[in-house]
């Protein structure tokens, strides 16, 4: 009987501190694979790695001349900057409770304390804070699990109609606060891992947001009903009746005051639908000005849909918010809204359109890949292959600019692609979906 392994350890060691660059290197021991009575075991070490990282370098300039084709490549420090965002993007879904058989279904499987432990990210330098949690006036019932068991939770943090949707962080770490000049905080929405059939719940009609109705300058900010309604519908349970929005502009609140005094910067991200939560916050709070005049805004967002019309993005832009979209380029979802009239429309029909409900914009600069760039991926591969938050990010890991070979970059191990799914090779060895961590008891 064969006998499959996977260890993925990290090692980080400091080099050196000079000026205002920081410099490490790191190795990490990947895949273990042990045949019969475990004779043979092979593991794999992929290349040693030197990054320097300039504190305040993503506060310098936009995302394009980092990428091709203004560069050459991406940039390293870019392309470790989206993997991490991307991984506290996965955490969501990592340690989501999916089991309708299990009474918690809907919350997270793990204590803040617990969480980013527990689905393999120790070395983050990032301790959570605080949890949130929504529900939603409209129907999204693809999106929002809900639980078949007849037991009911011994608490009210939650119902049927309330899910678990991610968290807030901060850097806590010295090395995490030298890796950008500032103290972190990182605000992670959960998507959708592999369903996609929420999109045709989406109402498609734009609707003013009403974040701020004493600002002027929000006229004309529109945005998708839906993402509005996950975000501002209050919450039953033990959040009193607070809205996921209440309570991430509470726990801002605590922690810009909790800092006073220290460069922070603020950091969204999401993957898909959550990558809609990451940018509509994201304006939200910026829109306030929650973080401060002098804390920079960035948003990560990954394979996430269209949120709003042009007066969004506009707005957006306005606000300073600087927003990297990376997405497959064979994915559907960021195809929607919006997929009569667009960003891409001509200028006849968007003059004509503009004003009208499915009138949606992207935000930001745009990184686009291809799954045909990597060797490691099947080439049959389905729709939720090309949504899949970890492929993705093996995309981006792998990627060398136009024209050139893909290589590992040496940060992540391929065999999470298959965390939940085989969309690798078989060749390759690596089992399907298996990912598995016990349900909440």
């Amino acid at each position: 009987m064969e006998r499959v392994s996977l260890s993925l350890s990290f090692k980080r060691r400091t080099l050196e501190r000079e000026g205002d660059s920081l410099s490490f290197s790191f190795k990490r021991r990947t895949l273990e694979r042990s045949e019969g009575d475990g004779h043979g075991a092979r593991v794999v070490e992929l290349e040693e790695t030197q990054l320097v990282l300039t504190p305040g370098w993503r506060d310098a300039c936009h995302w394009s001349p980092l990428l091709p084709p203004a560069n050459a490549s991406i940039d390293k420090r870019l392309r470790r900057e989206i993997i991490r965002y991307g991984e506290f993007a996965q955490a969501c879904y990592d340690g989501f409770e999916y089991s309708e058989g299990s009474e918690f279904c809907g919350d997270t499987k793990f204590s803040k304390e617990e969480l980013l432990q527990s689905v393999g990210l120790p070395s983050t330098g990032y301790e959570i804070t605080a949890y949130l949690y929504a529900t939603s006036q409209l129907g999204l019932p693809s999106f929002f699990k809900r639980s078949n068991s007849n037991a009911q939770p011994g608490d009210d943090s939650w119902t049927s109609d309330t899910n678990w949707m991610g968290f807030v962080a901060v850097a806590t770490s010295d090395e995490a606060i030298r890796r950008l000049g500032r103290r972190d905080i990182v605000v992670a929405w959960r998507g959708t891992v592999t369903q996609l059939e929420w999109i045709e719940n989406l109402k498609d009609l734009l609707r003013p947001t009403g974040l701020d109705p004493t600002d002027h300058n929000t006229k004309g900010v529109k945005v998708e009903t839906g993402f509005l309604s996950i975000y501002t519908s209050p919450v039953p349970g033990d959040q009193a009746g607070m809205s996921a929005r209440q309570q991430l502009h509470s726990e801002i609140k605590r922690l810009v005051g909790l800092y006073q005094g220290e460069q922070l910067s603020m950091t969204f991200t999401g993957h898909s639908l959550g990558g809609a939560l990451a940018l509509l916050s994201a304006y939200d709070v910026t829109e306030l000005g929650l973080p401060g005049s002098n804390t920079p805004v960035s948003v990560f967002t990954f394979s996430a849909p269209r949120v709003g019309n042009r007066g969004f993005k506009n707005r957006c832009l306005e606000l300073g918010l600087k927003v990297l979209q990376t997405r497959n380029g064979a994915d559907l979802v960021p195809k929607v809204p919006g997929v009569i009239v667009n960003e891409d429309s001509c200028d006849i029909i968007s003059l004509i359109f503009h004003r009208f409900p499915w009138a949606y914009t992207h935000v930001g600069t745009e990184f686009e890949l291809s799954s045909d760039i990597s060797p490691f991926l099947r080439e049959d591969g389905g729709l939720t292959d090309l949504h899949n938050l970890e492929a993705l990010l093996h995309l981006v890991d792998g990627y060398q600019g136009p024209s050139k070979p893909f290589s590992v970059s040496g940060t992540r191990d391929i065999a999470l692609v298959n965390k939940r799914s085989d969309y690798l090779k078989a060749e390759l060895g690596v089992p399907a979906n298996w990912w598995f961590k016990d349900t909440k008891q």
